[in-house]
This record gives structure tokens, C-alpha cells and sequence, in this order.
């Protein structure tokens, strides 16, 4: 298969996905497409999450594109009626990073039975955790010495976390294919990440 049919086969797969999850799929479509633009599509995760909110079920869905030159996100919401609204409404926001820029991609599996792992084995659950410097989170506290009588201000002590993008699928809630997805999604974009940085 050439790279151009190669390339059509993934963008008709991304609208595919889209479709399937039936979250809105013409809107969380154009919203994509609009972001792709003529990009080719490298490789995609779509990953629908419903949550429970008192008495109210929201629904979400996520959209991952890779391409030749960018990392797209798109989160899509919706929302029930409110002072703002009259009317029930969705909201869709698509983010472009280019590759260049991402720092970090962690990749955390969770398999049960690890002393029985054989390798080829999916995970129970896979966590994506992408950062490119949009968000950080600090942790801080007070920082202090060994004495337990000092009673001086030591300062503070912390850590910093890129808190960009995180998106956890399991293999209960979301099905072992879309276990499957994400953690080729993931290999995809720590790849390109790999060779961007040896563009440099």
C-alpha cells in the first residue's frame, strides 16, 4: 500500500471511530477535520468517557490526532441546561502542538498476575500522560532539616508535573481494542517525538 493510500485509509478511519463512539459525530468531526486541515493522519485515538455527576450523566469524548508535524487534541462536552442556556449545549475545543514541542510521554501499564506475565499480554488499564508545557502542576511543602528542635523557616520543597494531557482507558470499562489503540497511539507519538528531537 502506498504512503497516499496509507494516508486515506487512516483519515477515513479516524471519521469511522468518530462515528462509532455516536458522541455528536458531526460535530466532533468538523471540529477535527477543521483542525487536521490537509495534514495526512498518522495514527488517532478516540476515547469516549461518561461519568456520573449527582444526577446528571455527562458524557465526553477525546480526540488524539497525530500528524506529519502536530499532536491535535480535541475534548468535546456536553452540558445540560442552564442560566446561560435555555437549551441543552456542547462545547469543543481542539488544541494543535507541534511535535517539536512535547517534552514528555509516559506510558504507565497495569497488568495483573505480574509474575505470570508472558510478553504480548495487554495491560488491564494503560494511562497516556503527554506534556508539552502548556499546563504544570506544583506540589509544595514546607521543606525542613534533620534536626527535630530546629524550629527555623526552612523554605519550601516541591515538585513540578507536566499536566497537559492525561487520558487513562481500561480494559473493563473501555474494551481490550481500545487497550490496544491507545498503547499503538502511544508508541506512535513517542516515535515521532524520538525523531523530531533528531531533527534538531
Amino acid at each position: 500500500m502506498d504512503a497516499m493510500a496509507k494516508t486515506s485509509t487512516t483519515t477515513q478511519g479516524l471519521r469511522a471511530a468518530i462515528e462509532r463512539s455516536g458522541y455528536y459525530p458531526a460535530l466532533v468531526a468538523e471540529a477535527v477535520e477543521a483542525a487536521v486541515g490537509g495534514e495526512p493522519v498518522r495514527s488517532y485515538l478516540v476515547h469516549q468517557e461518561t461519568t456520573f455527576d449527582q444526577n446528571e450523566v455527562r458524557r465526553h469524548v477525546t480526540v488524539l490526532v497525530l500528524t506529519d508535524t502536530r499532536f491535535l487534541v480535541s475534548h468535546t462536552d456536553e452540558q445540560a441546561a442552564d442560566s446561560t442556556s435555555p437549551t441543552p449545549y456542547a462545547t469543543t475545543s481542539t488544541e494543535s502542538v507541534k511535535i517539536g514541542r512535547i517534552s514528555s510521554v509516559v506510558v504507565s501499564r497495569v497488568v495483573a498476575n505480574p509474575e505470570k506475565y508472558t510478553p504480548g499480554t495487554l495491560p488491564r488499564e494503560v494511562v497516556l500522560t503527554v506534556g508539552w508545557g502548556a499546563v504544570a502542576r506544583l506540589d509544595l511543602e514546607p521543606a525542613a532539616c534533620g534536626d527535630p528542635n530546629c524550629d527555623a523557616d526552612h523554605g519550601y520543597t516541591g515538585s513540578s508535573t507536566a499536566d497537559d494531557l492525561s487520558l487513562r482507558v481500561s480494559e473493563a470499562g473501555d474494551g481490550p481494542e481500545t487497550v490496544r489503540e491507545a498503547l499503538a497511539f502511544a508508541q506512535a507519538v513517542s516515535e515521532a517525538t524520538a525523531t523530531a528531537g533528531s531533527a534538531r
